[in-house]
């Protein structure tokens, strides 16, 4: 029965989750909450090596979930049902739109699709700050953790004001996650 789970939710979140793979956390933490493959917890840890591995960070999550739910064929299904709507709708977009890429109807459509992707990715970014930043995952100013939103700020500034690559920050992040209590 997980894997008939899997492969819905996965072509659902496959279908759903225009705009790449940061657009799929909503559906993530919806899963997180729905199944008990993973908790909120691990869905961090699921984008820190998503982020930090070779891919699309979309295929990397699903495959990370199926495996978690599954195994190595729950791995492989929810890798595969990811990607097919997006194969089968550009697909279709591809012989179509080349004929109505004028279209003020079809301009009109991904104009009303950018503010929607850009929601789904700010609310992404919200859960993420919540479980990193808050203790207990609950958003107040009494269970904010000091130590790690002086190491955001740290790195943001640092990565806007360096030229220093983004994979260095990864690896020194990772290092301060092994030896500093956080």
């Amino acid at each position: 029965m997980t894997y008939l789970y899997l492969l819905l939710e996965f072509l659902k979140i496959g279908t759903f989750s225009i705009g790449g793979g940061l657009a799929t956390l909503p559906f993530l933490y919806a899963l997180a909450s729905r199944y008990d493959w993973f908790d909120q917890a691990t869905l961090i840890d699921m984008i820190a090596i998503s982020e930090s591995t070779p891919g699309a960070i979309g295929i990397n999550m699903a495959t990370y979930a199926g495996f978690t739910a599954g195994g190595i064929g729950g791995g492989i299904l929810a890798s595969i049902a990811m990607i097919t709507p997006g194969i089968l709708m550009m697909m279709i977009i591809s012989k179509v739109l080349t004929e109505f890429k004028e279209n003020p109807l079809i301009i009109k459509v991904f104009y009303g699709i950018r503010p929607a992707v850009a929601a789904l990715i700010a609310y992404a970014a919200y859960e993420m700050l919540k479980v990193t930043m808050f203790e207990n995952h609950t958003f107040s100013i009494e269970t904010i953790h000091i130590g790690s939103v002086v190491l955001f700020f740290a790195f943001l500034l640092a990565l806007f004001k360096t030229k220093i690559h983004p994979v260095i920050f990864i690896v020194i992040a990772a290092m301060l996650g092994i030896f500093l209590p956080l």
